[in-house]
């Protein structure tokens, strides 16, 4: 079974990877972003996926446009079987999606959370149930037949990093078993009346203020681990926080102990336990405290 495979981040590597150990299919081709500046020195990084293909020796292409007619005949000539797609980053033209059927693996329960960053929404919203839906590709965003689900569990103080490594691998396993019962398998459409959208994560996203209530900073603090992360207007980052008990003004801080400081929201408290100040390192909040000569009952977050 010949398999071109499309994908960019590590969510699509840990894919990519079980395709490749698996006996019967053949990644004859992949395809993955340009290699992008990565950090505060812009230090130009492959995307994992391509590091990948480099090691176990399989053709790569990073293809600026799949709009480009030369990749559509690229992958074309080598007649897979299946395309498979995940978190490539781009939609798939017609002249792509006609070669062979594509299956994406995306992660969320379908039609929920189409578009680009559905494991971040799941923890925003708190949802306690997520998973990954495989589904047969057509022009439309995330729209396609569903060839089959995986459904789990969200911990209750779960962050994004555990989150996508175990939908990773269960999105390889689902993977699997969808090629190799592909031709047994009755597609089912999507009800495009219960199709929920999340865009594009920015840094924006990440700048919260203590008027907002304690659970939805706790769920961004989840959602934007790594980045953009959660920040003050004052710049003043936050780190390994936690819901906690305890009321008053917003901003207010209400209890500091070694573990941590506890501060008010509009309602409930966090405890916060490490601040990374701008052009500063980061930091236990206690010495935060201790050089703003901060006290309880102070606002000054």
């Amino acid at each position: 079974m010949k398999i071109v495979f499309m994908g960019t981040p590590d969510y699509a590597d840990v894919i990519l990877k079980k395709c490749l150990e698996e006996e019967g299919l053949d990644v004859v081709s992949v395809y993955t972003q340009p290699d992008k500046p990565v950090g505060r020195k812009k230090v130009l990084t492959p995307p994992p996926v391509k590091v990948t293909a480099q090691n176990e020796g399989v053709a790569f292409r990073q293809p600026l446009s799949l709009k480009d007619e030369s990749v559509a005949k690229e992958i074309a000539k080598v007649s897979p079987d299946f395309i498979v797609v995940a978190a490539y980053g781009q939609l798939l033209p017609k002249k792509i999606l006609n070669i062979a059927p594509c299956i994406n693996l995306h992660a969320s329960l379908l039609p929920k959370y189409r578009g680009a960053s559905p494991i971040q929404q799941a923890l925003l919203n708190g949802d306690r149930v997520t998973g990954v839906t495989a589904m047969l590709m057509e022009e439309g965003l995330d729209s396609g037949p569903i060839l089959g689900w995986s459904v789990t569990e969200i911990g209750l103080d779960e962050r994004k990093a555990e989150l996508f490594e175990r939908l990773s691998h269960i999105a390889a396993d689902l993977t699997v078993d969808t090629l190799k019962s592909f031709s047994y398998i009755s597609p089912l459409p999507q009800c495009g009346a219960d199709a929920t959208y999340c865009k594009k994560i920015e840094r924006k996203d990440g700048l919260i203020t203590f008027e907002m209530e304690a659970p939805e900073i706790y769920n961004r603090f989840r959602a934007y681990e790594g980045w953009p992360g959660i920040y003050l207007e004052s710049g003043l980052k936050l780190f390994e926080l936690s819901l906690a008990s305890g009321e008053g003004r917003p901003g207010e801080i209400l209890e500091i102990e070694e573990e941590g400081a506890t501060v008010a929201c509009k309602m409930g408290a966090l405890k916060i336990k490490e601040v990374q100040p701008p052009s500063k390192k980061r930091m236990d909040i206690l010495s935060y405290i201790r050089g703003k000569r901060l006290k309880v009952e102070d606002i000054r977050f």
